[in-house]
């Protein structure tokens, strides 16, 4: 599986972020609230490489999937790819396409959890999008990305790339 590494995909709503502020001036909730696509390419980013594989429920009641009879209280494993890259949930999951989240409520409840959903959500799931959008925000403003090898991950179970990831990394001109 392949993701495309432009140097950033986003770049264009970040320097018009930068290009706004004085020099040396932080980011402010309103710069974060502009992020709207950089958003967009983390969020299509975890739902193609989730940095969780799966994990354990219990059966509160007794229900029939695929034909198998799951009794009350078994334990099941869920796997965050089952829905993710399912094609009838996602169309061309393994195609990089941050507009798929352009409507949010497009995407059937539990189908996208990346951040986990319902009672478990993560409690720091605002804290990692501004983290997120703040670090992509000064990576692509401050500095120049080069692949310097293949952008192929492999699943073990987790996503590995597949030879590391050699980036070249120079500061651009500010």
């Amino acid at each position: 599986m392949s993701i495309p590494f432009s140097p950033f995909v986003n770049r264009l709503e970040q320097e018009e972020i930068a290009k706004s502020k004085p020099n040396g001036e932080l980011l402010t909730w309103e710069d974060l609230a502009k992020m709207k696509y950089t958003w967009k390419v983390a969020m299509e980013t975890l739902r193609l490489f989730p940095p969780i594989f799966g994990g354990f429920r219990k059966a509160v009641k007794d229900f029939e999937y695929g034909g198998y009879l799951i009794p009350k209280d078994w334990q099941i494993f869920w796997v965050t790819g089952m829905s993710q890259m399912d094609n009838s949930i996602f169309p061309e999951p393994s195609k990089f396409d941050p507009t798929r989240f352009e409507n949010p409520a497009s995407i059937p409840p539990y189908c996208f959890i990346a951040f986990g959903g319902g009672p478990r959500i993560c409690p720091g799931y605002e804290f990692a999008r501004i983290e997120t959008l703040v670090s992509i925000h000064y990576l692509v403003t401050r500095f120049t990305l080069k692949l310097l090898s293949d952008n192929l991950f492999s699943r073990d179970p987790m996503p590995v790339p597949t030879k590391g990831l050699p980036v070249q990394i120079s500061p651009r001109k500010l």
